[in-house]
């Protein structure tokens, strides 16, 4: 018997030791498996927009897991957002879809200074709500055809907020020519212009517009974009061809129960220069994809980081650095890589384009890089999208 008890408590010591191993040994285990930097650089949307939220939850939880500290920079502009990333000033960009303007060399990017950037992603944001048409429910828009003859805000100066409200007449088969151009001077004069009786329809995403006119006496109505009208959505493509296919289940008067056939793009959108290097592009998807968990919980908005959210062939390529990660996570298909050297290649072509331009004066500068971007996607038996 004694020797049994004597036997026994070894037994539980040792346990005990091993307890103790486990506590202090498996957490270095954990971080020792992702390897980044003391500081890691974003920039991202101004402080109070949901990519910088996003970005600074983020950071909170690599901080708290691996004693790395993400400087996140607000920026007011792509450019402000993107440039200093392809300069090698700052590690990554948390951006909007401003970023596909920019890789395509197009709107404000069209400019001797500027040109075509070569942003490769590493993840992205997809969350449950969509990019929409929010109309006002009195203006009786039930199809993207009963936009003719309604008022749309332009919004001066904002190519890309543009581009979503073209994108949704085309839709509807339809252009400016077809509807009351109202000019506003930012996205909220957009929608207050809707309040006031001075437009009928606006673009945004289901989870940031609309709860106004929502409340107000004309009342909102989110335009659907069936995904069985294949036809319309080939128009809207041909105008927004970052615009993908999407279920909304988040949103002014959306929900599970009353869900939205819709279309939209990533938000936020990690993205990098190309001569990033490898092991940190790869470990930064790793790390938001390992912490995932931590920062949700104090950002319930960053549920679209979810590994399962990822869409691998939208209209940017991956840094090979996060194609590295995807395929150690078995998420990466021999489609995506297919679709991944074409978007490569593509940027290829535009680049080739733009070191060919002889001539970067300012006079007629943007007409002449159009055509010369446009034949030579053309040539390359790649769609252009924008005209010359």
């Amino acid at each position: 018997m004694e020797k049994e008890n004597i036997m026994l408590n070894f037994v539980k010591k040792f346990i005990g030791v091993l307890t103790l191993g486990a506590i202090l040994f498996f957490p270095i285990l954990a971080t020792s498996e992702v390897k980044l930097p003391s500081t890691v650089s974003w920039t991202a949307y101004n402080v109070g927009s949901t990519g910088y939220s996003q970005s600074v939850a983020i950071g909170k939880t690599l901080q708290d897991a691996y004693g790395t500290t993400l400087r996140v920079v607000p920026a007011k502009n792509d450019v402000s957002r993107v440039v200093p990333v392809i300069k090698g000033q700052i590690d990554f960009s948390a951006a909007g879809s401003g970023v596909f303007y920019a890789v395509e060399g197009v709107l404000g990017w069209a400019k001797p200074e500027l040109g075509p950037q070569p942003l490769q992603m590493v993840m992205s944001s997809t969350g449950r709500n969509c990019l929409a048409l929010g109309t006002a429910a009195d203006a009786n828009i039930k199809t993207a055809a009963d936009l003719k003859g309604k008022r749309l805000p332009w919004v001066i100066g904002s190519p890309s907020l543009q581009t979503n409200v073209t994108a949704f007449l085309a839709y509807g088969g339809l252009d400016w020519s077809d509807v009351t151009r109202v000019d506003v001077p930012s996205f909220k004069a957009a929608w207050k212009a809707i309040l006031n009786n001075q437009a009928d329809a606006m673009t945004s995403f289901t989870t940031g517009g609309g709860t106004e006119v929502d409340a107000s006496p004309r009342g909102l109505s989110w335009l659907s974009t069936p995904h069985s009208e294949t036809e319309n959505w080939a128009r809207m493509q041909v105008v927004a061809p970052h615009m993908a296919q999407r279920i909304a289940t988040l949103g002014t008067n959306i929900s599970k129960e009353n869900p939205l056939q819709c279309g939209g793009f990533p938000y936020p959108i990690l993205v990098t220069a190309p001569d990033r290097d490898d092991s940190l592009v790869m470990n930064m998807a790793k790390s938001i994809s390992a912490q995932f968990n931590n920062f949700v919980k104090a950002e319930p908005s960053a549920g679209g980081w979810a590994n399962d959210r990822q869409n691998f062939q939208w209209v940017l390529p991956y840094h090979k650095g996060a194609v590295a990660f995807w395929k150690s996570e078995g998420l990466w298909s021999a489609e995506d890589d297919a679709h991944n050297q074409n978007l490569l290649k593509r940027q290829s072509v535009i680049a080739s384009a733009w070191e060919g331009m002889a001539d970067k004066t300012e006079d007629g500068f943007k007409e002449r890089w159009m055509a010369a971007r446009f034949q030579a996607l053309t040539d390359a038996g790649m769609p252009a999208v924008w005209e010359k």
